[in-house]
């Protein structure tokens, strides 16, 4: 007897009509509340886009600033002549 593969795919999941992938997706667009990630995976990635935000922020921080703009009236006497 062989071993059914795991899978990570809702698909499998759902038991439909035919089991097709057009039937899912007309499935999943009918049923939009049945369809959402787990609790645990949303919790994991707001943590991780928190994580990546503070990293951010810490790296901006850390940076030397540059003056983008220089001063204009330097500008305006080159412009001049």
């Amino acid at each position: 007897m062989t071993r059914r593969k795991k899978t990570r795919s809702l698909a499998d999941k759902v038991t439909i009509r035919t089991g097709r992938r057009k039937d899912y997706k007309q499935w999943r667009h009918d049923n939009p509340n049945e369809v959402a990630s787990s609790r645990r995976f949303a919790a994991k990635k707001q943590d991780q886009r928190k994580q990546q935000a503070a990293r951010k922020l810490e790296r901006m921080q850390q940076a030397q600033s540059i003056d983008i703009h220089p001063e204009k009236s330097s500008r305006s006497d080159n412009e001049g002549k």
